[in-house]
Formats: C-alpha cells, structure tokens, sequence
C-alpha cells in the first residue's frame, strides 16, 4: 500500500454499507436494563442522516468544531458521522476529564455545539461546559443532563434526514484529538480523512480483516488507538461492534461480542491474569498445564472464561506490556501483538505481525511508515497519517518535526535486522543521579514489572545516589497483605526481585529499594491519563516529601 493510492474515506464507506449492508446488523447497544438496542447499517446512517440534517438548521460557520463528551456507545459513532456530514470537524472529549480541561478544550477547539452521552462522573465535568454553549444530549446520557439540554430524537424529530452524500476533501482536517496531557494542557492535534482511511486500510492490510469480524469497543473512542483500530476499520470493511455497558457487565459484554479481535491496554491484560490467578495459584496452574492431556483443555477452559474463546488477534497498546505477561497468554495460544503509534500519527506507526513476534519488540513498521533512529537514540518517523499539526500552535508543530518531515517521538529506540522497534525509553524521562550517572527508567520498570504482585511501577531517584522504585501492587496482593504471613512472604520476594534486576544493570542503574504505597494509581486521583499511561511527574511530586527518610532508612523494602 502507497501514500499516494486513492482510498475511500470514511464517509464514502458509510453511504456504500447503506446500500450494500442495509439489514446487516453494525451496532450493538446495551441499555444497562439487561436490554439491547441493535442498530443495522441503514438505521445507524439514517440516524445520522437526521442529525445532520438538525446540525445544518444551525447555520453554523463552515468547519465548525463539534464536540464530543461521551463513553463509547452507538450514538458517539453515529455522531461522528454526523458531524462529518454537515461539513464540520468532530473533537472528541475523553469522559473521565475534570471540568478545567473539558472548559480549556471547548474554549482553546472554538467547539460550536457539544454532544453530551454517555458519562459516569458528569458532576466532575459539568461546570465546565459554557453556558450559551448550544448542546444535545444522547439517550444514555445522565438524566441531569437530558433534562438540561434538548435530546437527539427531540432534535431530529422535526427535520428531514440528509439524502445528499456529502463528499469531503481528502486533506480537510476530519477531527482534533486532545492529547491526554500527561504533562502541562492537552495539545489539540489536527488529523485528516485521508490520514485516518489510510490507517484502517494499512490494519486491514497487516490482519486480513473482514467483514466477518466482531469486536468489543469499551476503550475511550476518544483516544486515536480506539478510534483507529475499532472505529475506522469497522468503518472500512463493515464489521460488527458491539459496546460495554460497565466494569459489572464487562464479562458478559463481552461474551455477548464473542470478539474475534480484542484490543486492550496493559493494565486489563494484567487484571484478566490477575482474575484467573486469584481462582486457581499461579503454580497450581502453570503445573495443570504441564500435563499433556490437561494442556490443552486448560487452555481452552482459560480463553472461555476470559470471553476471548474465538480471538483470531489480540493486541495491547498504549504504553509496555511485561515480557512474562505476554509470554503466559502465548502459551494460551493468544498471541498478543504489540502496537505502538502516538496520537500525532493517529497511533499508526509499529504493530508485531502474526508469527513474526519478538518478546521486548513492539513491532515492525506498518504499511507506509518510513522509521530511524535519530544519533541522539530517539525514534523518528514518517507516515501518511501524520497530524496536519497542533491546532492554533505553529511554533510547537515544527518543533515536532525534523527539517526533512519526520516526527520526532521523544522516545527512545532500537531497530533489529528485521526492522522490528524496541522501545528503550523516553528522552525526557532519562533522569541524573546526584553521582552525575543518566538513568532511563522505562528498562527498568519493565523488569520489575514482571513480578506477578505487582500491577504498575515507577522508577525514579533524580538527584539522589542511586534509584529507587515505587510500586502497587495487584488487587490479590493488596487483599493477601492483610495476613501477615504473605506480607512477610511477598517482601522476601521482593528483596529477591531486587537483587535479580540489578544483576541484569549497570553500577549505578541499581535499585537502592523499592516502596510499595497504599494509595492505587487511577485515573480519577490524578496520577494515570485518560490512558492509562502513569503521570510520572505527578507520582514523583506525590512521594518526593517522603525519599530523604526512605533513602537514609537503609530499607530495600518500604511499605509506605
């Protein structure tokens, strides 16, 4: 596949499923009642039809921002459509945003109307919505939130649906994706139709997908990796998605998708094995499946209890998955297939190929995707689906960029003979000790991780002698650590864990101790992205009162 081939976008697909697909069920809805709604491909585009059709009453400037606050659900698809037909740009709000950054987005986009959906932490987020800001809410939005703004079928029950196809340039900007902003305010990153219809063809190319296919969409449609791989590329070859309803329902959303691909961040593959380790030991099982005519029964009974039976592909993406946690779903028989892209190339850049996987590797380049590793170690790379730049931001937008066009990705790498990507860290994650030895973290973390009690890691020690670690641990282990004996048991193994990660390091990488908090990182308190990606420099601040005492205590194991 080459930049320069002519690609349907994304619209030209949904008017070709209209007429070609239009009884064939597309969207699955759950209505948290233990009901469905079912949308096929003609009453999904008939919706938008509608809506589109109200959004033009609107008589809003050409090109306007629309934007959209909302958890994954049928209507944010069908919105998408929308506002794309009536000739204007989608800006998607991730739903778990405070109401500073959902008032700094709506402000810094110029949004012209927001959609409001599906939300659990509306109180969170609501003052943040200017008043005067014209709005419509969905039929799964919190009844606050219906009751103060006008709903979608009340809109649309008074208008005529669009019957033209509406045609948009292939290098018009479609949609401004707001980084998660792990660091200082969310860059509002311009991608256009072309860009976003050569990633799902470069997918759909890389996997063989079909028609045929299903999938579970519950990561946020905001982030371009959702969008990208579930969105675009049902889009482009019309397979059915199916939505979550929430964490109590999420096992039986997911059997009711019988998903023959899954795409998941770290953590959820980390909570699944958690899940089935907490029903039978890790030894006990690891033993079962030594037997030979358990293996295979064990297997199968693991891949049906985790709803992930009939996965052709499994992937994990957003930020490192531990080497023993996708060794142990290898051994399953699901071969989880990193990914790694950023959202200024709308998460399209590296991607593992079925049967050409490598433990540590995030993959080879995708279709159209040129990479090089800069002299300073950093990634670099130059793709067709490349942000047309930061919104209202000139100065930063070349910054990203070296002089002849590629994207400078701030972390740091390393290519194999088979041009598969290592990641080895970020650039501006390396840290300096007081001994004036530079530390990048990310290596390191990725060792420690690898202990099964342990859910998420941060490694730092800027300033100090050597590092140090901070760690959660998994939900069992916080549960087992009520009894003495295990917390006892588990700080050997730590201790163990430390010294068998500093034999693998250079002197001055070694880890001085490692300290295990209470508090767990979430989303909701601040120290993960919208993502799922660690705050480091929020975490750091958090626990940096505490490091004198923790370094002069001598500890290697601190239970803070």
């Amino acid at each position: 596949m080459t930049s320069n081939k002519t690609i349907p976008l994304a619209l030209e697909h949904v008017y070709k499923w209209e007429q070609e697909k239009a009884n064939d069920l597309y969207l699955t809805q759950p209505l948290g009642n233990g009901t469905v709604k079912e949308y096929t491909w003609a009453e999904a585009v008939g919706e938008a039809r509608k809506m589109a059709a109200y959004i033009k009453t609107l008589d809003l400037p050409a090109k306007s921002k629309i934007a959209l606050l909302s958890k994954n659900c049928a209507h944010w698809i069908i919105a998408d459509w929308a506002i794309w037909m009536a000739g204007h740009v989608t800006v998607p709000l991730y739903p778990t945003l405070n109401a500073d950054t959902v008032g700094y987005i709506l402000d810094h986009s110029e949004a012209k109307l927001l959609f409001v959906g599906k939300l659990d932490d509306w109180d969170e987020m609501k003052d943040g919505i200017p008043e005067g800001l014209p709005c419509v809410s969905f039929e799964l939005s919190p009844d606050e939130a219906k009751d103060k703004y006008p709903q979608w079928d009340e809109v649309t029950s008074n208008v005529s649906p669009m019957t033209e196809n509406t045609v948009r340039d292939p290098e018009e900007v479609a949609t401004i994706v707001y980084t998660s902003g792990s660091t200082g305010q969310p860059k509002g990153v311009m991608l256009s139709f072309h860009g976003m219809a050569f990633a799902a063809e470069g997918a759909i190319e890389s996997l063989n997908v079909s028609d045929q296919d299903r999938m579970l969409s519950y990561l946020p449609l905001a982030h371009v990796m959702e969008r990208f791989v579930v969105e675009m590329a049902s889009i482009s070859v019309g397979f059915k998605l199916y939505f979550a309803d929430n964490l109590k329902t999420f096992v039986a959303d997911l059997g009711r998708a019988n998903p023959t691909l899954f795409l998941a961040v770290p953590r959820i593959w980390t909570i699944f094995q958690t899940g089935i380790f907490a029903k039978m030991p890790k030894k006990k099982l690891d033993r079962l499946m030594r037997i030979p005519l358990l293996s295979g029964f064990m297997k199968k009974k693991i891949l049906r209890t985790l709803g992930l039976a009939n996965v052709r592909y499994a992937a994990s993406g957003s930020a490192p998955l531990s080497q023993d946690t996708i060794d142990w779903y290898r051994k399953l028989g699901l071969e989880l297939l990193e990914g790694y892209g950023m959202s200024e190339n709308f998460g399209y850049s590296h991607m593992s190929q079925p049967g050409r996987s490598c433990l540590g590797y995030v993959g080879e380049p995708l279709p159209g995707v040129d990479c090089r590793i800069s002299e300073n170690g950093e990634i670099q790379v130059k793709t067709p689906t490349m942000m047309m730049g930061y919104f209202k931001d000139e100065a930063k937008t070349k910054e990203e960029f070296t002089d002849d066009g590629y994207l400078k990705t701030g972390d740091r790498g390393e290519i194999d003979h088979l041009k598969r990507l290592k990641i080895t860290g970020r650039t501006k994650e390396i840290f300096k000790t007081s001994k004036g030895k530079y530390v990048a973290p990310a290596p390191i973390e990725n060792k420690l991780i690898n202990h099964e009690d342990i859910e998420m890691v941060c490694v730092s020690g800027a300033e100090y002698p050597a590092p140090h670690g901070l760690v959660v641990l998994s939900e069992s282990a916080t549960e087992k650590c009520q009894e003495i004996s295990f917390k006892s048991e588990l700080e050997t193994s730590f201790k163990s864990l430390i010294a068998d990660v500093n034999t693998t390091l250079d002197p001055h990488e070694h880890i001085k101790f490692i300290t295990v908090v209470s508090e767990g990182w979430t989303i909701e308190n601040g120290y993960l992205t919208p993502t799922m990606k660690m705050k480091r420099n929020v975490i750091e601040d958090a626990y940096k009162p505490s490091l004198d005492e923790w370094y002069d205590s001598r500890l290697s194991v601190i239970w803070a």
